[in-house]
């Protein structure tokens, strides 16, 4: 922890003048822009299941499928299915997201979204800047000194300067809460924690099935991954979520769930931007060949102060969300 911590930071221009180059010869456009709502089947969703994080979340350990050879892991799997049997056949779960496509450029760490091309009467994203009438969205940079021929990269790197689009996407598993509350009225604390963990599988699930469904609207019509290539990620795009390292700032959710208007899918999000139902997933779909999953990590003050003006924000609020990636004390 402390090697991290020694390790020298950028200025922000240098970190921007070894910026990620991508070609931008490959610009494919979307069959449709705007928001689709979807309401998959658990039947569906059920075969796309990653079982492997099912047992990390019981923390037993070892590789699916050669795990069921362990008794206990063998007894969490038949009676996790057996669950999901009941659950298909008495409706006490059910899946809802939406994801859409906007037309999309960078201008410099931020990505302009021409929400209005889309929608003249969609809402405002609540407090976010816009310019020239597309909604801003910012993205940090990498600060870290980076050995040579390595980039510090940003998601905006990803995203052409005119003519690209980017997607999004948020999805949840309904129900588990009321479900699982069942059981604990019962004393059944084991199958209440067994719905939670199961609600988490669908809703992991379900992004896996809404990304492969937005990559066959928009760049991979004739997509049909095998399971494991889908679960190992082997795949053109990738779908980063806010909160989470290549976009750390969890209050950028709340222009996401404005852009897909998540609320009338029954999706919400708490004060401290944890969405609601518990078993949700949400993020920003990107089509580029290059783009890829990376840590923004440590960031300085000279990003903390332009990343505050640029969300339209006061410095001690964004210092709040970003305190993780500070590389200095805020105080």
């Amino acid at each position: 922890h402390e090697k991290r911590q020694q390790q020298p930071l950028l200025t922000l221009a240098q970190a921007r003048a070894n910026r990620e180059q991508v070609p931008f010869d490959d610009l494919p456009v979307p069959a449709f822009t705007g928001l689709r709502v979807v309401r998959p089947e658990l039947a569906e969703l059920r075969a796309m299941i990653d079982w492997q994080f099912f047992f990390l979340a019981w923390e037993v350990k070892g590789k699916f499928p050669a795990i069921l050879e362990q008794p206990v892991a063998r007894e969490l799997y038949d009676e996790a299915n057996v669950l999901l049997d009941q659950i298909i056949a008495d409706g006490s779960l059910r899946a809802e997201g939406v994801y859409g496509f906007w037309p999309a450029a960078a201008d410099g760490d931020d990505i302009l979204i021409d929400v209005a091309a889309v929608n003249a009467d969609a809402p405002a994203a609540a407090g976010q800047p816009t310019r020239d009438g597309r909604l801003a969205l910012p993205m940090l940079r990498q600060q870290t000194a980076k050995p040579a021929g390595r980039p510090n990269r940003c998601l905006a790197d990803y995203v052409a300067p005119a003519g690209d689009h980017l997607g999004a996407f948020a999805v949840a598993i309904h129900g588990a809460d009321v479900l699982a509350a069942s059981f604990e009225a019962s004393q059944d604390d084991y199958r209440s924690i067994m719905v939670k963990a199961l609600a988490d599988r669908l809703a992991e699930a379900f992004a896996e099935y809404i990304h492969l469904r937005a990559r066959r609207d928009w760049f991979e019509p004739d997509a049909d991954p095998a399971l494991a290539d889908l679960h190992a990620e082997r795949f053109r795009g990738i779908r980063p979520a806010f909160g989470y390292p290549a976009s750390p700032d969890h209050s950028e959710k709340r222009v996401l769930f404005d852009l897909l208007e998540a609320e009338k899918v029954g999706l919400g999000l708490t004060e401290s931007f944890a969405m609601t139902p518990a078993s949700a997933v949400s993020g920003i779909i990107f089509a580029h060949p290059s783009s890829r999953y990376f840590t923004v990590g440590r960031i300085g003050r000279d990003q903390v102060e332009e990343y505050a003006a640029r969300r339209g924000q006061s410095i001690a609020e964004t210092e709040r969300w970003l305190r993780p990636n500070l590389a200095y004390d805020p105080k």
